[in-house]
């Protein structure tokens, strides 16, 4: 197999519209303030050896929001988690305490 560096870039090989421009691949992606937030909180076993999870999903905005809101968290149940693929995951079942962190914290749109 040969080693070649091979760009990675648009697809495109030649446009006859002369007004294209190449789009950009990066979305501005802006974090919907708290009360607006349409967060879901459920509990999962599926594909986890049988491991109980706590999974909040439905985040939107910038990575580094979904970040920290995850850490705060796994802070405030005192376990283990990650944030992958959209979603926050807190080892165990902890949908109550994850829910009334929510609540505190102004996440009105929040649900069970």
């Amino acid at each position: 197999m040969s080693k070649k560096n091979k760009s990675i870039g648009s697809p495109l090989v030649y446009s006859t519209d002369p007004n294209y421009t190449i789009p950009s691949e990066e979305e501005v992606v802006e974090t919907l303030s708290v009360d607006q937030q349409p967060l879901r909180v459920i509990l999962e076993t599926k594909h986890r050896a049988g491991k109980t999870v706590t999974i909040v999903y439905g985040f939107v905005g910038t990575e580094d929001d979904m970040n920290l809101l995850g850490k705060a968290l796994k802070n405030h149940c005192g376990t283990g988690g990650s944030v992958k693929d959209g979603e926050i995951i807190v080892q165990g079942d902890h949908r109550q305490k994850v829910f009334q962190y929510l609540k505190q914290k102004g996440y009105n749109k929040a649900k069970l």
